[in-house]
Parts: C-alpha cells; sequence; structure tokens
C-alpha cells in the first residue's frame, strides 16, 4: 500500500515538474515573441527614419533646383534690363547726333 502510494507521490511530483518545465518554456516563447516584437518596432522606426531623411533631401533639392530658378530668371530680368537701358542710351546718343546736324544745318544757312 505505502509502495503505491510512494510511487504515485512520485508521479505527481514528476508531473509538477513537468508542469514547471512546461511553464518555463512558454515564458521563454513569450520572452522570445517580445524580443521579435521590439526588433520589428526597431526596424519600422529606422525605416521611418529613412523615409524622413529622404523626405528631407528632396525638399533640399526642390530648394535648391527653386534658388537656382530664381536666379536664373533675376539674371535674366537684368539682362533685359540692360539691354533697355542700352537702347535707351542709343536712342538718346541718336538724338544728340541729330541735334548736332541739326545745329551744325543751322550754321551753314547763317553763313550763306
Amino acid at each position: 500500500m505505502r509502495e503505491r502510494e510512494r510511487a504515485r507521490e512520485t508521479e505527481r511530483e514528476r508531473e509538477s515538474e513537468r508542469e514547471r518545465e512546461r511553464e518555463r518554456e512558454r515564458e521563454r516563447e513569450r520572452e522570445r515573441e517580445r524580443e521579435r516584437e521590439r526588433e520589428r518596432r526597431e526596424r519600422e522606426r529606422e525605416r521611418e527614419r529613412e523615409r524622413e531623411r529622404e523626405r528631407e533631401r528632396e525638399r533640399e533639392r526642390e530648394r535648391e533646383h527653386k534658388i537656382k530658378k530664381d536666379h536664373k530668371r533675376k539674371r535674366e530680368r537684368d539682362r533685359k534690363r540692360e539691354k533697355e537701358r542700352e537702347r535707351v542710351r542709343e536712342r538718346e546718343r541718336e538724338r544728340e547726333r541729330e541735334r548736332e546736324r541739326e545745329w551744325m544745318r543751322e550754321r551753314e544757312r547763317e553763313r550763306a
């Protein structure tokens, strides 16, 4: 009788130990799952940081492009203004030459 009781007690202890081992294994699995989740979130954060860096590089390229375009437009505007000023100066010089010729003709008529 006592032999069977001891055998049952031993079996209960073994079953208890197996249950504790299964629980430890479940805990290790939960820990591995938490670690995989942390790594997944970290990779996602890194991808988001990379996307943000790419957006920033794109904004910088657009900014530089706009600056170059603005400079080009300004140079073109300045060049056109300078051409117009040159035309105005040329017309003024032509009027001055015409006045000079008129004055010379006037002098010729007075001599004649």
